[in-house]
């Protein structure tokens, strides 16, 4: 075995934890570019790791609460068979390197356009804190069919089961918390990617040993994200969220490794930045005169 794998797929895991995405879209490449894995097993054997790894990160999302079970039901209803239909549709296509091409740049727009929906989102509501869940009207027809859409995505090219499926709960229901959106997506992703797992298995390039090796590493990092992203603030998993949309994206449009870890990098400083300005105007603020004493005035505690 070799041990760079499980380094690979426990950086991958934890991403995947945090943020409910990045595991078809991030290691699929990496054992593409960095191992010289044959593509059609590099998407079988990533299937196959993440159909084991996310039941994990799913396990401790639902333990906590953050799993919206009623959209589940609907995505799953939809993407599971979608997800079998698409190994099909790839097998009856033959190479299908053009309808693939047409389906990874499709989904890195529809990852920019995400991106750029949380950061609306963040600024319109800028600074608001986790709290109760706000009750979501769950919509059945157009969840069932997007969810469809995502599970036939998934079986074509591997990616998509966090990401896209991401995309759509941000379309449909922008009042979910991101801890929700993560869990949720999650434990959709089970059995979708399952689905999708076993079609390959049939008739694709499973290769047994190489899933196996990305498993030792990527069980605990999805545990260690799933923790983290539990329990996280809203904004630390939203900024997540981006990192890993514009670097799934990215790769998606076949941007280089390197350029795509310096947008990475420029964007968490950037975030990191941002924060350590507002935790400075906040204790500014809490320094001034006479506001500590208007806050417990009107009730209102300082963080």
């Amino acid at each position: 075995m070799d041990p760079k794998l499980a380094f690979a797929g426990l950086g991958v895991g934890i991403i995947v934890g945090l943020t409910g995405m990045g595991g078809g879209a991030l290691m699929t490449p990496i054992l593409v570019l960095f191992f010289g894995v044959p593509p059609l097993a590099a998407v079988s054997s990533d299937l196959a790791a993440s159909a084991v790894m996310k039941p994990f990160g799913g396990f401790v999302h639902a333990r906590r609460g953050t799993v919206n079970w009623a959209l589940v039901r609907w995505l799953c209803l939809g993407s599971v068979p979608s997800a079998f239909l698409g190994v099909l549709l790839m097998r009856a296509i033959g190479g299908g390197d053009r309808v693939q091409d047409v389906v990874r740049n499709a989904l890195g727009v529809a990852l920019l356009m995400a991106v750029a929906g949380l950061l609306i989102k963040a600024y319109r509501k800028g600074g608001e804190r986790s709290g109760e869940p706000k009750p979501i009207k769950v919509r059945p027809v157009p969840t069932l069919l997007l969810g469809a859409l995502g599970g036939l995505v998934v079986g074509m090219t591997s990616v998509g089961s966090g990401s896209l499926i991401i995309v759509i709960l941000l379309a449909l229901y922008p009042a979910l918390r991101p801890s929700d959106l993560v869990g949720t997506d999650l434990v959709q992703a089970i059995p979708l990617v399952f689905s999708a797992a076993l079609g390959h298995a049939l008739f694709g390039d499973l290769k047994l040993d190489l899933a196996a090796a990305v498993l030792i590493g990527s069980v605990p990092g999805v545990l260690i994200g799933a923790r983290l992203s539990s329990r996280a603030p809203a904004g630390l998993v939203r900024a997540a969220l981006v990192v890993v949309l514009v670097a799934s994206a990215l790769k998606l449009f076949d941007v280089p490794t390197t350029l795509v870890l310096a947008v990475a990098t420029a964007i968490t400083l950037l975030f990191l930045g941002q924060w350590a300005w507002r935790r400075g105007r906040d204790r500014d603020t809490d320094d001034e005169p006479g506001v500590k004493g208007a806050e417990s005035a009107s009730g209102v505690v300082s963080r």
